[in-house]
């Protein structure tokens, strides 16, 4: 069971179709990577930019209290800032040239700082949301004496400044340097912010990891069903190269393109077995319909090796040689010509002709045997029946169909030969008032060796009616069969001529 799992696996990674399949979630995976990157960029983006919005709003406010009333002025615009809570987010800080700090809840200058302008971000050890009261000398004692920083939010609780530096508040601040020297810093904490994008960013990055996740799946699991029906049809191709045409690639009744080939595939089956069925009749046919010539000539020849050598006894067993000598040579010749006009190689000689005149000729070649068989042979219709063809083809056609219709129609009976124009297309018709056809006949007798008489005992070969068939197709032609009541008729309608 393992091995052919293993088996069925492997042709599933290697087939054609889960190769596509890969390339499909390659294509698909880096369209839905560009899709949630932009959507990740883009609402990143959108929270800084609200954030950065905030932050300009409230520096240039500072930048004009300093414009307006100094230094001191915008340390009082700071320490009102400070104490009301719906800035509590805010960071704010105003140091001297010196970087010392004069205002703000930010205890010290942020050491990972050198810019003197722009936007920056930076970790903080601490900022307070209380009034900084104290003056710049005991800002310096705070610092000097190394006592902890606290970190107060909306003036509720505390705690200590967090060792680690990655725990730190994230920071985004506007960093000026006025013309005094002084160095005005607003920011905002953003590690609420950062946190929210780097959230999106596993969420973009969970749900790409899922849906290729999902998609590999998916495509195994087609794949698996693909090389299933395939590898059903490979069985039966298999089954059939060894045991024979009569296995059947088996439906699912799914309906789907996999039954649909499924079933052409059968349909062709059937079209080979059909076809290697009458391929075999037809080799039984030609062995039997030569057999009797050969064996009639090698008696003879042995009679006459035998036999008293006699002029006129030699003469006529070297005739009747040379007669089925011939009878053969002609089935080879019907065959050969059957075979030229089914490739269409006749084509070259296509030129306009009329049917009556052509119809009038074979009435005129064979009104000598109808006599000898006591029918009286007529043509009867229209003048002149135009068609588009080969002349010579043609009349052996009328004349096969001519000579069928007086070796089996009755005795003392009469074969009308009709040239007609019906709707624009020219028809040319042969009846007869004989035994006729068994209808279910009807499609077999244009078969190549196929008789009626399957003893086949009565002289010829069942070629004529194949060359029949030969010639209407090359002409495009259909041949239609009908009761006459009694007999048979038959009728073969051309196309309309070119002009």
């Amino acid at each position: 069971m393992s091995g052919t799992l293993s088996v069925l696996l492997a042709k599933t990674l290697t087939s054609s179709t889960f190769k596509q399949a890969l390339i499909a979630i390659g294509t698909f995976g880096m369209i839905v990577s560009a899709l949630f990157g932009y959507v990740y960029l883009s609402t990143s983006s959108y929270v800084r930019s609200r954030s950065d919005r905030g932050i300009m709003t409230e520096y240039s406010s500072l930048q004009g209290a300093y414009e307006r009333s100094g230094r001191d002025g915008l340390i009082d615009q700071i320490q009102q800032r400070i104490a009301d809570s719906n800035f509590a987010n805010n960071v704010y800080m105003l140091a001297d040239p010196s970087l010392a700090a004069l205002a703000g809840n930010l205890r010290e200058w942020p050491p990972t700082i050198t810019a003197a302008n722009g936007w920056i971000e930076f970790r903080a050890r601490a900022f307070s949301s209380e009034v900084e009261t104290g003056s710049r000398q005991e800002n310096a004692t705070n610092q000097e004496s190394g006592a902890p920083f606290r970190f107060h939010r909306n003036g509720k609780g505390s705690s200590e400044a967090l060792p680690n530096a990655a725990n730190r508040p994230l920071l985004r601040a506007m960093l000026q340097t006025f013309p005094s020297g002084d160095r005005l810093l607003v920011g905002r904490d953003i590690s609420d912010l950062d946190s929210f994008a780097d959230q999106i960013k596993m969420a973009v990055i969970s749900a790409a990891a899922l849906l290729f996740v999902i998609a590999g799946v998916a495509s195994i699991l087609v794949t698996r069903r693909t090389v299933g029906r395939i590898e059903s049809i490979n069985a039966t191709s298999r089954a059939i190269m060894q045991s024979g045409l009569d296995q059947r690639i088996p439906l699912r009744g799914t309906h789907d393109e996999w039954d649909r080939v499924a079933e052409n595939l059968n349909l062709m089956l059937d079209r080979i077995e059909t076809l290697m069925g009458e391929v075999r009749q037809v080799s039984d046919n030609v062995a039997h319909d030569l057999r009797t010539p050969l064996t009639r000539m090698r008696g003879r020849l042995e009679k006459a090796y035998h036999g008293q050598r006699i002029g006129e006894d030699d003469q006529a067993l070297i005739g009747d040689t040379i007669a089925d000598l011939d009878a053969v040579l002609r089935i080879f010749s019907s065959l050969t010509r059957i075979a030229q006009i089914e490739t269409e190689a006749r084509r070259g000689a296509f030129r306009t002709v009329n049917l009556v005149e052509i119809a009038g000729e074979v009435v005129e070649l064979y009104d000598a045997a109808a006599e000898q068989e006591g029918t009286r042979l007529t043509v009867v219709g229209d003048r002149e029946v135009l068609v588009t063809g080969d002349r010579d083809l043609i009349f052996d056609a009328i004349a096969n169909l001519v000579d069928n219709a007086i070796k089996h129609g009755r005795a003392g009976g009469q074969v009308v030969v009709a040239n007609e124009n019906i709707d624009g297309k020219p028809v040319i018709s042969i009846a007869d008032d004989g035994p006729g056809i068994p209808a279910h006949e009807y499609e077999q007798v244009f078969k190549r060796f196929y008789r009626l008489e399957h003893s086949r005992y009565t002289p010829g070969n069942g070629l004529g009616l194949s060359l029949v068939a030969a010639v209407a197709h090359l002409h495009g032609a259909r041949i239609e069969m009908l009761d006459n009541s009694p007999g048979l008729k038959l009728k073969l309608w051309f196309s309309a001529p070119v002009r």
